[in-house]
């Protein structure tokens, strides 16, 4: 059952390349408002969703709207409400900065003066380089005359497809705080992003893989859906440790976080102690002495291995 005034409503979508099914039997709602966020690896299916929800491309199976409009049926609709910025840079390199805010308002039948209130706090960070040609711009610095040509005719939902991907860490979190003023604002975002980090900053996720979505939640609540426990482990030499426990008949998954490794055991009911000692024992049989092991919380990135399937997969 959908929510009154859903923005996006996606039903049992999919669509196949060939032999490679790049969204299967998807389904999904944005509420208004959201921040919302799909996180995967290159590859899972969030570019061809994002251009079905931007009217680009047809689905094979199932249905979505945007602002109530079938993405089939009621394209050029869609069109003139929604601020779309396609993972890879797309504006006229040989045109200014003005030149393309310019052009992209007069698009959509309108002017850069008549959106200049919802881009100030974007555009005021580019005005030193509004002469400047897009095509010699920093990475920041496009991305953000990207999104705001993106939102110069005042869209009621801004579609973004991994719009911080080949941008340095500072322009990263300075395009992620404009976001967050964005949907403090009212309007809906739904980004999609490879990085972990950037995925805490939405009010949800939808967890994405091979065309299909793993789990929707709170980022902060998608740890609850790990399957058993948790371990921090450390040990020297580093690298080696890593294939020690790979190699404990018990290992679900070992996959190394900062200058940690996080362990998970198919065996539940064993006491922290109890689990200690037995790989302490095992990894000192192997030559590895220095050993520490602590339980701890699940992380959105621990979640999202496991239920792709961790190391087996």
């Amino acid at each position: 059952m959908s929510e009154p005034g859903s923005p996006v409503v996606v039903r049992a979508l999919s669509k196949t390349f060939g032999k490679t099914r790049a969204l299967d039997n998807v389904s999904f709602e944005v509420r208004p408002g959201e921040l919302f966020g799909l996180v995967g690896p290159d590859g899972g299916g969030k570019t061809t969703l994002f251009r079905i929800l931007a009217t680009l491309m047809l689905p094979d199976e199932g249905s979505a709207t945007v602002l109530g409009r079938d993405v089939v049926k009621e394209l050029w609709e869609i069109r003139a409400r929604v601020g779309y910025m396609p993972g890879r840079f797309s504006l006229y390199p040989d045109l200014t900065v003005e030149e393309n805010l310019t052009f992209f308002a007069s698009v959509f039948g309108t002017t850069r003066e008549a959106g200049y209130e919802l881009i100030a706090p974007i555009y005021r960070q580019i005005e030193p380089f509004k002469d400047r040609k897009a095509g010699a711009l920093s990475g920041g610095m496009k991305q953000k005359l990207a999104l705001s040509c993106a939102l110069v005719h005042r869209p009621e939902i801004l579609l973004l497809d991994e719009p911080t991907t080949g941008v340095d860490a500072v322009s990263r979190r300075e395009f992620w705080d404009l976001l967050g003023a964005l949907q403090t604002s009212g309007l809906t975002v739904v980004v999609s992003t490879p990085y972990m980090d950037e995925a805490l900053r939405c009010q949800r996720v939808a967890l994405v893989q091979k065309g299909r979505l793993l789990a929707i939640d709170a980022p902060g609540e998608v740890g609850g859906r790990f399957p058993g426990d948790l371990y921090a482990v450390r040990g020297t030499p580093r690298h080696a440790l890593i294939g020690v426990l790979r190699e404990f008949p018990h290992a679900v998954s070992v996959q190394p976080f900062g200058d940690t490794l996080h362990y998970s055991d198919a065996r539940t009911g064993l006491g922290v102690a109890e689990l200690t000692a037995e790989l302490a024992t095992w990894t000192s049989a192997r030559g590895i002495h220095d050993f520490d092991m602590q339980p701890i919380e699940p992380g959105i990135e621990d979640t999202f291995m496991a239920l792709m399937g961790g190391v087996a997969e």
